[in-house]
C-alpha cells in the first residue's frame, strides 16, 4: 500500500505534524501514567482502524514493558479482567469521545467515573490525548498511511 500523500515530504503537512507533536509532547510529559497513555491511543486507533498509529502504539507500549496480554486484550477491555479500574475509566471515556456521532457525545457517567481516578490535570490530559490520537488517526486513515515497518523511537 502507498500513502496518498508523503505528509513528511510536504511542506504543509510537515508543519501540521511538527505543530500536533507539539501539543503531544504536552501530554507525553503529564502525570496521566504512561501505560494508561498507551491504551487510550491504541484503543483510539482501534475503533477508527488507523494502522499506522497501532502499529506504532502496539510497539512502543512492548518496549516501555506493557504485556501482549494486556495489549491483545484492549478491544474487549470490558470482558478483560487485566485493566485497573482507572484504565477502565479511561477507556471507556476515550471509546465515548471518539465515537461521539454514534453516541451523542460523552456520558456524564463516564465523566465521573474518569473522575474518581483522575485529577484535573490528569484529567486535562486525558481529554487532550483523546483528541490528539483522534486527530493523527483520521490524518493517516484519509491519507492511507501504511503500517508495519514502525521501530520504537524511530521519530525521536
Amino acid at each position: 500500500m502507498d500513502a496518498r500523500l508523503n505528509i513528511f515530504g510536504n511542506q504543509v503537512a510537515g508543519k501540521l505534524i511538527r505543530h500536533i507533536n507539539s501539543a503531544g509532547k504536552v501530554l507525553t510529559d503529564s502525570t496521566l501514567p504512561a501505560a494508561t497513555q498507551e491504551l487510550v491511543k491504541i484503543r483510539a486507533s482501534q475503533i477508527n482502524g488507523c494502522g499506522f498509529c497501532l502499529d506504532m502504539h502496539t510497539k512502543d507500549a512492548a518496549k516501555a514493558g506493557e504485556t501482549s496480554l494486556r495489549l491483545n486484550l484492549v478491544a474487549a477491555w470490558r470482558e478483560a479482567t487485566v485493566f485497573t479500574d482507572a484504565e477502565r475509566a479511561a477507556l471507556e471515556l476515550t471509546e465515548q469521545g471518539t465515537r461521539i456521532a454514534d453516541g451523542g457525545g460523552v456520558s456524564d457517567e463516564a465523566w465521573a467515573n474518569a473522575a474518581k481516578h483522575y485529577d484535573e490535570d490528569q484529567l486535562a490530559a486525558l481529554v487532550g490525548l483523546i483528541a490528539v490520537i483522534n486527530l493523527y488517526n483520521r490524518v493517516n486513515v484519509i491519507t492511507r498511511q501504511p503500517a508495519g515497518d514502525y521501530e520504537p523511537g524511530m521519530f525521536g
